[in-house]
């Protein structure tokens, strides 16, 4: 069911298009290539990592992804290899990376994508497990056994894993680190044969509005699977490609097509220049007399049409200009009153002793000063 190899210095792998490919990097195989632990007799359990790249790439095929847990952990590459890519090729670059002496070892993994006679297969179902991490569901055990349960339930002669895929990848949450959670997985399974009526039962109205209600549905065979695997039946997905109507039409030519050899003719290059100078001061000129009427008439409104003090008065009663007048006289009277008459200082605002030799120090002003303009603190020396 998967293509399962470890890795090797220029290894060549042969996968099937359309099935599962998985291939270990064993960190097992890399200690030999680091120096030694330092101190004798003790095992090395250096941390290692892997970078994985097309060969002139930055980065991997679309179809192949690459997982690593931890340092301590193997990495893992993974994917469904495309018809596109059958008989081309692929070098993949494996860098190790010994995080405790920061050295590097590479090897090249060599794809060559054949092309399988049995594929596509028709019938294709995938599943979601709750209960399983991405790498756990690669080991091949594991695979093997839910490949197993699924062929007890649907009886297919041929079955074959097209792809898994991590939650994750899905649009999928981290999930919280309280009892044992796990992201969840997605497994794509290829059969010969019709789905059976176990799997049908999740297209049940009943089991459909279980599911809207976020309610496990009922299925018969789900205990076929529950002893190891979770299954998740409201997000199973069955594809009959069968029943798929092809969504090639052909072209009914009209107006607006070329016919067959036609050929794009661009204008010619003998057309007369545009002289758009008129357009211009059209442009400019009708904006600029509108803004210059509505200028004159803000203009006239805001000079010409005053009232002035004139106007004011002759509108104004003669007693309330009398009583106006009066008050104005009064207060100007009072003002000049202040300001001549003669009073003495407040003691407050007088130096009493020099700073330095103590002596009464006589004040700095005479009674003709106007007090009105002194300051309050006279400035010491």
């Amino acid at each position: 069911y998967t293509i399962l190899s470890k890795v090797h210095s220029d290894r060549n792998v042969y996968p099937s298009a359309g099935v599962l490919f998985v291939h270990v990097l064993e960190r097992e195989y890399f200690k030999g290539e680091f120096p030694p632990y330092p101190k004798p007799g003790e095992i090395s359990n250096d941390p290692i990592t892997f970078n994985t790249n097309l060969m002139g790439y930055p980065d991997r095929p679309g179809w192949l992804r690459y997982i690593q847990r931890t340092p301590y952990s193997d990495g893992v590459l993974y994917g469904s290899p495309t018809v596109e890519n059958v008989g081309k090729p692929t070098v993949i670059e494996i860098t190790a990376y010994n995080r405790r002496t920061f050295e590097t070892a590479r090897h090249n993994l060599i794809i060559n994508i054949m092309s399988a006679e049995d594929f596509p297969l028709p019938y294709q179902a995938e599943f979601f497990i709750r209960n399983m991490n991405v790498e756990e569901m690669l080991a091949s055990e594991v695979l093997g056994d839910f490949l197993g349960a699924v062929k007890n339930v649907w009886q297919p002669e041929r079955l074959n894993a097209i792809n898994i895929t991590s939650a994750l990848d899905r649009g999928g949450r981290v999930p919280l680190p309280i009892n044992d959670m796990k992201e969840g997985v997605y497994v794509m399974v290829g059969a010969d044969v019709p789905f059976s009526s176990c799997l049908r039962e999740v297209e049940n109205p009943q089991n459909q509005l279980r599911c809207s209600q976020e309610m496990e549905p009922v299925i018969t065979c789900d205990k076929k699977f529950r002893t190891q695997f979770h299954i998740d039946w409201c997000k199973i997905s069955l594809v009959d490609n069968t029943k798929q109507v092809s969504t090639f039409q052909e072209v009914i030519r009209g107006e607006g097509i070329l016919p067959d050899g036609g050929e794009y003719k661009p204008p010619s290059d003998t057309l007369k220049s545009r002289d758009y100078y008129s357009d211009f001061l059209i442009t400019l000129a009708v904006p600029s007399a509108i803004a210059l009427v509505l200028f004159l008439i803000l203009a006239y409104i805001m000079c010409c049409r005053r009232e002035g003090v004139e106007k004011r008065n002759m509108q104004t009663p003669d007693i309330q200009l009398v009583h106006h007048s009066a008050i104005q006289k009064s207060t100007k009277e009072l003002r000049d009153m202040s300001k001549n008459r003669e009073i003495a200082w407040p003691l407050s605002t007088l130096p009493v002793f020099h700073p330095v030799t103590g002596e009464i120090v006589p004040a700095l002003h005479t009674d003709t000063y106007e007090t009105t303009s002194m300051p309050l603190m006279q400035t010491q020396q």
